[in-house]
């Protein structure tokens, strides 16, 4: 009640004031109140001025605002753009843009109104560099970028040179200089780091410590996961790591027969979710094992490798260094595919002999695919100055493995359990090198030792 009473006295107190200026306005000359209301008129831009005593009014020169001006210049700049004209005039008292005419001919000064305001706008064009001459281009001194001066640096504190001293030594990485994914400026020092840790993950001699398997195994199992590898499309990442693993594993643990085709799907599995973009499912590995474990097996063996190797799994592979062994062959362009092929050919006969991935490392088992393949091929220099340097292995280094390998390829035509390689790579999609006979100078000095 008490706020009610409030609310009616102050709407008392408001009809006693409005009384109050209606009489005050009532008091006040009507001339007086006609001027008032012009000069409300003009302040608003609500009503239309009439003359004064008979007499025209002045004409009232009204600024230009600053989003009024900004959107003028927008459409001008707009319209500059759109036409390809040149700078344009703003006529801002008339608000309309002028084009702006050209200065070979000076016109004649104008005279502009004191209550108008000129505004210049040129459109927001950069200069045109102009083109540097060939002799300033010749002068000019290639600049080279922050990590190549502190890749050199850091190269010659540690008293590394990599930079080819005789003519014959080709630069490899000459044709991937403009490719950031090559990664030209650390490749050198990355296949350093491979050759200097391949040693700490190599495989010993781990047959006769499993007492339910033996060579011809684990030679039978490596032929099987290359057939899978090629049903499910895989890469080759995937392959040479799966067989790392099974090594390593067996290397580590004893296993039970049967257990050891369980072992090689699960490091197949394990191998794919680290290289591949899509993973085979569990499910296809039990179907294309004729259901000789179930979903549970695969998975708990799975947990097993990866808890046994600590989950390292970022290991150089022979694959590491075929890219960059090949790369290093220079074979010509005629040749280039038939030689890869043939190299990856011998790479996977060596891995799936087990005297081969136990007395020679990573990078000989490649170094000596590649020796193998361009015997193999007839070509007129075998072992050459860029391979020597590249692979870090002299002709006479990599010639035992080099021999085994032929001697491999020509077993690989009569063994009927172990044929996967063989009819992989005499397919015409792998250029049939297979078929090749092998190296006739390696097969007589592997027998005549």
């Amino acid at each position: 009640m008490g706020s009610r009473h409030h609310l009616l006295q102050e709407q008392n107190r408001g009809d006693q004031a409005i009384g109050v200026m209606k009489q005050k306005a009532a008091a006040v000359p009507a001339a007086v109140q006609n001027k008032s209301r012009r000069a409300l008129g003009d302040i608003g831009n609500m009503v239309t001025l009439r003359p004064l005593d008979g007499k025209q009014l002045p004409a009232i020169t009204r600024p230009v605002t600053r989003s009024f001006c900004a959107q003028l210049l927008a459409n001008a700049q707009k319209d500059a753009a759109e036409k390809k004209k040149k700078p344009l005039t703003m006529d801002v008292d008339n608000n309309r843009a002028v084009a702006k005419k050209k200065a070979a001919v000076k016109p004649k000064a104008q005279p502009v109104p004191d209550n108008a305001t000129v505004i210049e706008i040129s459109p927001d064009t950069k200069e045109r560099q102009k083109p540097e001459s060939s002799l300033s281009k010749r002068n000019k001194k290639p600049q080279s970028s922050l990590t190549s001066t502190l890749t050199a640096r850091s190269k010659a504190a540690c008293g590394l040179n990599y930079k080819a001293k005789a003519k014959n030594i080709i630069d490899i990485d000459a044709g991937d200089v403009d490719n950031e994914l090559a990664a030209v400026e650390y490749v050198e020092d990355i296949y350093q780091f491979y050759k200097l840790v391949e040693n700490e993950t190599r495989v010993h001699d781990y047959i006769h410590s499993q007492p339910e398997i033996n060579d011809k195994m684990r030679a039978i199992l490596v032929d099987w996961l290359i057939e899978v590898h090629n049903k499910f499309e895989l890469t080759n990442e995937t392959l040479y790591l799966t067989i790392n693993i099974v090594d390593r594993f067996l290397a580590a643990e004893t296993v039970a027969r049967r257990e050891l085709q369980c072992v090689g799907m699960s490091a197949m599995l394990i191998a794919s979710k680290y290289e591949e973009i899509w993973a085979p499912e569990v499910n296809d590995l039990v179907q294309i094992s004729d259901r000789a474990y179930e979903h549970r097996h695969v998975l708990v063996m799975e947990k097993r490798i990866l808890g046994r190797l600590e989950w390292n799994l970022t290991v150089p592979t022979p694959y590491v260094f075929l890219v960059r062994f090949i790369k290093a062959a220079a074979a010509p362009p005629e040749t280039s595919v038939q030689m890869e092929n043939m190299v990856y050919f011998y790479a996977e006969l060596g891995i799936m002999n087990y005297e081969v991935v136990i007395r020679f490392c990573p990078s000989m088992v490649a170094a000596a695919a590649v020796y193998a393949a361009r015997a193999t091929m007839n070509m007129s220099q075998v072992w050459h100055e860029t391979l020597e340097m590249h692979t870090g292995f002299t002709e006479a280094e990599v010639m035992e493995c080099a021999k085994r390998m032929a001697v491999c390829h020509s077993m690989a035509v009569t063994d009927e359990k172990r044929k996967v390689i063989y009819r992989k790579y005499s397919n015409v999609s792998k250029g049939a090198v297979a078929l090749y006979p092998p190296a006739k100078d390696l097969l007589t000095a592997a027998l005549s030792t």
